[in-house]
């Protein structure tokens, strides 16, 4: 498996297991993004993950497991007693079987912040913002663990440094935020995406 799909199914698998710790009376939970709630973060992230593979396939995105479909940047309808953990196990099985798939991963994506990169170039930056941000999202929303893995935040938040003004510029993240004197990685790389640890 190359570096990026080993980076992605880390970084999947962290994110499913917030999924699955969620209680059943925390889905509806305020998250820190604003307006959204800890169903929607989960969502935005299984819906993320079709935008990306139907880009990569050609096929439109199609609801599944009771998660509808929606713009990339936005949360999707979620029907009552829909399967979030599966629906995202159905997307992080498809995502690792494309990147390992030498041909799919470097199959260039049209657009977006980093501009026309092979997709396991905007897996490797853009996913791992969006899973480590919203894995942070989802547990704090939820009362769950919020440590992130200390090597993929430094990896993700030096990768995002040249491509900031971009990723404003789409509404990926809020303004960055000082982080306080001294902080630790994560602190440091949530402050970058305008969160509040």
């Amino acid at each position: 498996m190359s570096d990026t799909a080993d980076h992605y199914a880390h970084l999947a698998d962290a994110f499913l297991a917030r999924v699955r710790a969620t209680p059943d009376d925390r889905w509806d939970a305020h998250s820190p993004c604003r307006g959204w709630t800890a169903r929607d973060v989960v969502a935005h992230v299984i819906n993320g993950h079709r935008g990306i593979l139907a880009a990569v396939h050609g096929t439109p995105p199609s609801p599944a497991h009771g998660v509808g479909v929606s713009p990339m940047a936005e949360a999707p309808a979620v029907e009552p007693g829909a399967d979030l953990a599966a629906a995202f196990l159905a997307c992080r099985d498809a995502m690792t079987a494309m990147l390992r798939d030498p041909q799919q991963a470097g199959r260039p994506l049209p657009g977006g912040p980093l501009g026309p990169v092979p997709v396991e170039v905007a897996v490797e930056v853009i996913g791992s913002l969006e899973l480590l941000g919203h894995t942070w999202d989802l547990a704090r929303a939820t009362g769950g663990d919020e440590i992130l893995d200390h090597d993929a935040v430094t990896r993700t938040h030096q990768a995002l440094l040249p491509h900031h003004a971009a990723l404003l510029s789409t509404g990926a993240f809020d303004p960055s935020l000082p982080a306080p004197e001294g902080a630790d990685a994560q602190t440091a790389f949530l402050c970058f995406t305008g969160r509040h640890p």
